[in-house]
């Protein structure tokens, strides 16, 4: 027998050499902080034209997918087609952004980067605030490519708890 939520131990062969080597460079890793630190500034500022320069283009992936609770419930009563990632994606945040009257803020904690060449994942903990209130809060990935000379988001996915929900 188990005990809940205990899975029993693997024996995992040691990985190769190789494995973990990661192609980065300290100034690849400062020029994806600059845009960590600017997609903040962007959303303070309202300043969306900043925001999709940020991105790789307007149509990438962004979205925090629903549970499956939800998709049933939509699959329900709405749309049979249903999948659980909104349409709107970077453009729905940005126009929210541009016409919500109160600020917003995103703050990051426990940022992680990891690059390997040309590519990049970003990792962090959340809160999402309007007008100084939590919003909502959770956990967020962005995929960034190096295009240009430039790095770009190429898709951001969260995870997304209620403001209620930090009191509990």
């Amino acid at each position: 027998m188990f005990s809940a939520g205990i899975a029993p131990a693997q024996t995992v062969p040691p990985a190769p050499s190789h494995v973990g080597r990661h192609a980065s460079t300290p100034e690849d890793i400062r020029a994806i902080e600059k845009v960590v630190a600017d997609f903040q500034a962007a959303l303070i500022a309202k300043d969306v034209k900043l925001l999709s320069s940020l991105m790789l283009h307007t149509n990438i992936l962004f979205a925090s997918p629903a549970d499956d609770a939800f998709i049933q419930k939509m699959r329900d009563t709405t749309d049979v087609h249903f999948d659980g990632v909104a349409a709107a994606g970077y453009v729905g945040f940005a126009n929210y952004i541009k016409r919500e009257p109160l600020r917003t803020e995103e703050k990051f904690y426990n940022v992680k980067i990891t690059q390997d060449r040309h590519v990049a994942w970003v990792n962090f903990d959340y809160e999402f605030l309007v007008g100084d209130k939590l919003s909502n809060y959770g956990v967020e990935a962005w995929q960034m490519v190096k295009r240009d000379g430039q790095w770009r988001i190429l898709s951001v996915v969260w995870s997304m708890h209620a403001a209620a929900e930090a009191a509990k």
